[in-house]
């Protein structure tokens, strides 16, 4: 069957995540990881406290590590490698280190690197998001070009899927689009649990900082083609992808309507919660979908997989 990997971004990491592969991987997610880090990966997710899971830089590397242990898991369970992957946001980067590109410990420094630029960005500029109920792109794009033009701060930060647009800004813009969702023509503004407006140009500093961390990276050969969130087709020049990330809409729709019409059959989230199964369902809806978020998954999934 031909499949494609999604991986979650933030907002998917809970305490006590990933209890099963960190006893089963120790040599993945053990000391090695927490001298990168320079604290304990499985002490924090399996006991908290959940303000400090969630924080930036601390929930990325953690959601990066936990995915891509199930994602080895997975791998050795299937006859054939997939087709394709994507991953949403912070994703993107466990599924560049699954299809090869580069390994998981420079994966995790690059992860807790990108982490710290966020948190320093977010905490420097209030700012924070908003998911659109009730509008397409075209109206999403008219509320914050019309914010911008009077001034705001406002832009379209996430295209998920079909109905699942977020904004993002600064506080008052966000607090303006609540205020104002309905005589702007959406249903209604949603603020979202996040520390800053990700994906927005409000993102500019923490761009530079990952830059600086991306430079003398090298890409090697992908095993799979892995779409890109900033184009939402298949990536070409990792360095300048993944920092135009930060400051660019998250075409997350757009990458699964692409591996829809090349031909993937099958999605398979896979790590913490199932944020983008619920995507894939909504964008390619006769596709098979998948969920590993825990090790108990993978004998199902990779059963679903192996039919020829």
């Amino acid at each position: 069957m031909r499949y494609a990997v999604l991986f979650p971004g933030q907002g998917s990491q809970f305490v006590g995540m990933g209890a099963d592969v960190f006893a089963a991987r120790p040599d993945l997610l053990g000391e090695s990881a927490d001298s990168i880090l320079g604290w304990s990966l499985a002490g924090l997710c399996a006991a908290g406290p959940e303000d400090e899971l969630t924080r930036t830089d601390r929930a990325q590397p953690a959601l990066y590590s936990v995915s891509f242990a199930l994602w080895e898991a997975l791998r050795d369970a299937v006859d054939e490698p997939p087709v394709g992957g994507a991953g949403h946001s912070l994703g993107e980067y466990t599924a560049l280190a699954a299809a090869g590109v580069f390994d998981y410990e420079t994966g995790l420094r690059l992860v807790a690197a990108r982490g710290i630029a966020m948190d320093r960005a977010a905490k420097a500029e209030p700012s924070g998001m908003a998911a659109l109920l009730g509008a397409d792109l075209p109206v999403a794009e008219a509320i914050a070009s019309e914010r911008r033009a009077g001034g705001g701060r406002l832009w379209v930060a996430n295209l998920n899927a079909p109905g699942q647009i977020v904004l993002a800004g600064g506080n008052d813009d966000i607090a303006w689009l609540q205020e104002n969702a309905r005589e702007l023509g959406a249903r209604r503004a949603i603020p979202l649990k996040v520390a800053g407006a990700f994906h927005s140009p409000l993102m500019s500093a923490a761009a530079v900082d990952l830059s600086n961390a991306l430079v003398g990276s090298t890409a090697r050969e992908a095993g799979f083609p892995v779409w890109a969130n900033v184009s939402g087709a298949v990536g070409t020049d990792l360095i300048n992808d993944l920092t135009a990330q930060l400051t660019s809409t998250v075409r997350f729709a757009e990458s699964l309507e692409a591996m829809g019409a090349a031909g993937v059959e099958a999605f398979v989230h896979i790590g913490p919660g199932d944020v983008t199964a619920g995507m894939a369902r909504r964008t390619v809806p006769g596709a098979l979908v998948l969920t590993v978020s825990s090790l108990d998954d993978v004998a199902a999934a990779a059963a679903a997989l192996n039919v020829q």
